[in-house]
């Protein structure tokens, strides 16, 4: 194991410390409103994606990672792929153009946002979001955000290998608040945003809407990239309700963005000047969520509705790939989802069980390449407990998951394939105390093959593209264990893992190379630690201030293709983030966050098309924001001043594609 291995272990070492060392029960002050920290227990915190339905975090058996409002708020982050990598969850490959790709241990969203073809499942208050690109998911709207860190198809079906990411969105509260912001910054950039939440008797809402834009960027080179700017990215959401009865809520919830000509410049080496595309994701939910006055049984029922667009064009103006389309007739995709979901749940006891049906539907659009058009149906049934024994010390889980699926090529002609699959999971948790638990776990994982790779039929003057309807679905096993301790001022968790991969889909030729069909060649494995901690000197000091340092890190022991006997590319040794935040509770907050990347193998598209290996990198963010007045008696004008990329570091995800130098943003926001 190599230093940075050591690191993790050294995480674990520093928590049992604070276990130690952690005041008992010591007084301690009694902070404002704004004050992002209490003295329950983290783990006590109430928590939606594992189980979904609300449990405590203390009794669900996954390593879970919470970005909160506070953290959302004082972020840096626009959108929530910059969130989840400034946090270190997962690994981010960042293109120009808003296309964000996160990978969470070892396993990814499909590059071109694609979410039929990921790995890592990114969802919206509960249901798929309808894309894989995580630079579409603008952070103003966001409450919260919650990772589960490993399979999690039991709950949510395809594409839940590496994780799940649960982007819980604001509904409005008996507090009323209100909000205007405004941001201008390196490289011409802009932004303006404003919304509002609260309830009026029975009736509760949250709108916000979100403008930005911004010119090409400067390397850490001081290289000018050119192309890399764009002439919006706006997002707008409303989410409304009304209580009729309580514990009953009937919901709206209507989401969009939209990005208007983002440049995509290509490879530095070869800048196109004039290739943009415009982008747009739309979503639309009913929800009925209900309770009887006990709580003991609950159910929820969705319907929703996304569609994600996309349209690039290429003019031949600057046309360095030497290919260029009419820009009246742009290279344009679609995805259309809707689907449903009903559950209900019934507590008695120290036992819950909750079952339900989920079904989901997608009609898939594509201009120029072939299938162009191609549907794709999947009703799922699944049932999951838990039970807590032994004086509710020992907490058993399990779950099943049924999915049906039926894939069908509607132009050009191809065929209709169906297919299923199971998994299963299960686990125990051992409470030692409120504060401190162990955890084991086992689940399974699916990704179900995509409509070309099962159903294509179609010829070109150089190759025929025949699908495999015999194609079994991509599956994952994976065995976890992990200590978890929280107390007032001391978060910390460790937590080891073993993935099998197996029945990879990879493409092969046959018939003398004039055949490309697909088959399960693909294997890998994959093992690592990961691990968390944080401490409040000023809580444990018993001052009225918050100075925390923090770490994440996830080590990668082991991430080998076992076809080929290589690492798996995109994928490093290790990550982590770690930094210091300090705040008052009275206006006055400070960050300095740090973000390190291992060196790690990736394809060079750019020159040879062979497999290459890019440096690591470690990028600083500097933010700060103070109260400059007070507004009546609850307003607030606060300043906030960011410097992205500190040290003016030359660093990538994607060879070819360095990102921003330094940068420097000045804002204002008005809080009501």
């Amino acid at each position: 194991m190599t230093i940075r291995g050591y690191f993790i272990f050294a995480i674990g070492i520093f928590s049992l410390i604070t276990i130690l060392s952690a005041p008992a029960g010591a007084d301690t002050p009694d902070y404002s409103a704004d004050n992002p920290t209490d003295n329950t227990a983290e783990m006590d915190k109430m928590v939606v994606t594992a189980t979904r339905t609300k449990e405590k975090k203390q009794d669900v058996n996954a390593n879970i990672t919470v970005i909160d409002a506070f953290d959302i708020q004082y972020s840096t982050a626009e959108d929530l792929g910059e969130l989840l990598n400034e946090y270190g969850v997962g690994v981010s490959r960042q293109y120009p153009g808003a296309s964000t790709q996160t990978g969470v241990r070892g396993f990814r969203t499909d590059t071109f946002g694609d979410e039929l073809c990921s790995h890592v499942l990114i969802m919206i208050n509960g249901r798929r979001a309808g894309t894989g690109n995580t630079a579409k998911i603008m952070t103003k709207n966001i409450e919260r955000v919650e990772v589960i860190r490993g399979p999690a198809s039991v709950q949510y079906g395809s594409a839940a290998m590496g994780g799940v990411i649960n982007v819980i969105t604001k509904q409005g509260t008996e507090q009323t608040e209100l909000f205007a912001e405004g941001t201008m910054g390196s490289h011409r950039y802009g932004e303006i945003s404003a919304g509002g939440s609260g309830k009026a008797g029975n009736f509760d809402f949250a709108v916000d809407a979100t403008h930005t834009t911004a010119h090409d960027y400067y390397t850490g080179d001081n290289t000018r990239f050119y192309n890399t700017g764009y002439e919006k990215k706006q997002s707008v959401t409303v989410n409304t309700g009304y209580e009729f009865l309580p514990a009953n809520r009937i919901g709206l919830f209507y989401s969009s963005f939209n990005g208007d000509e983002i440049g995509l410049p290509g490879y530095l080496s070869a800048n196109d000047l004039d290739d943009y595309k415009n982008t747009d994701l739309e979503s639309f939910d009913l929800t009925y969520d209900g309770a009887t006055p006990d709580r003991r049984f609950e159910w929820k029922g969705r319907y929703f509705q996304t569609v994600d667009e996309n349209a690039s064009f290429d003019p031949s103006a600057s046309d360095p790939s030497m290919w260029s389309s009419d820009n009246d007739d742009p290279y344009e995709t679609e995805a259309e989802q809707q689907g449903a979901q009903a559950q209900a749940g019934l507590t008695f006891g120290g036992t819950r069980i909750l079952a339900g049906i989920d079904w989901t539907h997608y009609d898939i659009s594509s201009d120029d390449y072939a299938p162009y058009e191609s549907e794709y149906d999947n009703p799922a049934v699944f049932l999951s407990g838990r039970t807590k024994l032994v004086d509710r010390h020992l907490i058993l889980s399990a779950g099943a998951r049924y999915d049906d699926y039926e894939v069908k090529i509607t132009r050009p002609t191809g065929r209709t394939v169906s297919s299923d699959n199971v998994v299963t999971q299960a686990g125990a948790i051992w409470l030692f105390s409120e504060h401190l638990r162990a955890r084991v776990k086992y689940g399974e994982a699916f990704a179900m093959p995509a409509a070309k790779e099962l159903a294509y039929d179609y010829a070109d003057s150089m190759t025929h593209y025949v699908g495999n309807p015999g194609l079994k679905p991509e599956k994952s096993s994976t065995y976890e264990a992990g200590i978890d301790y929280s107390r007032q001022a001391v978060d910390a968790a460790v937590t080891y893992f073993f993935t099998d991969f197996e029945n990879k889909i990879e493409t092969v030729t046959i018939g003398g190379g004039q055949t490309t069909t697909w088959r399960n060649v693909g294997k890998a494995r994959l093992q690592g630690i990961e691990g968390s901690v944080s401490m409040d000197l000023g809580l444990l000091a018993g001052t009225a201030y918050c100075l925390k340092p923090y770490a994440s890190a996830i080590y990668m022991a082991e991430y080998e293709d076992r076809t080929t006997g290589r690492d798996l590319m995109y994928t490093p040794e290790f990550k982590a983030a770690y930094g210091l935040s300090m705040t008052d509770y009275n206006g006055f907050f400070a960050k300095l966050n740090f973000v390190y990347t291992d060196s790690m193998a990736v394809m060079d598209y750019e020159t040879t098309g062979q497999r290459v290996t890019i440096d690591g990198h470690t990028v600083a963010d500097l933010i700060i924001r103070m109260k400059l007045a007070d507004v009546g008696r609850k307003g607030k004008v606060s300043l906030k001043t960011e410097i992205l990329n500190l040290f003016d570091k030359n660093y990538a995800h994607v060879k070819g594609y360095p990102m921003p130098g330094a940068r420097i943003f000045a804002g204002l926001r008005i809080d009501y």
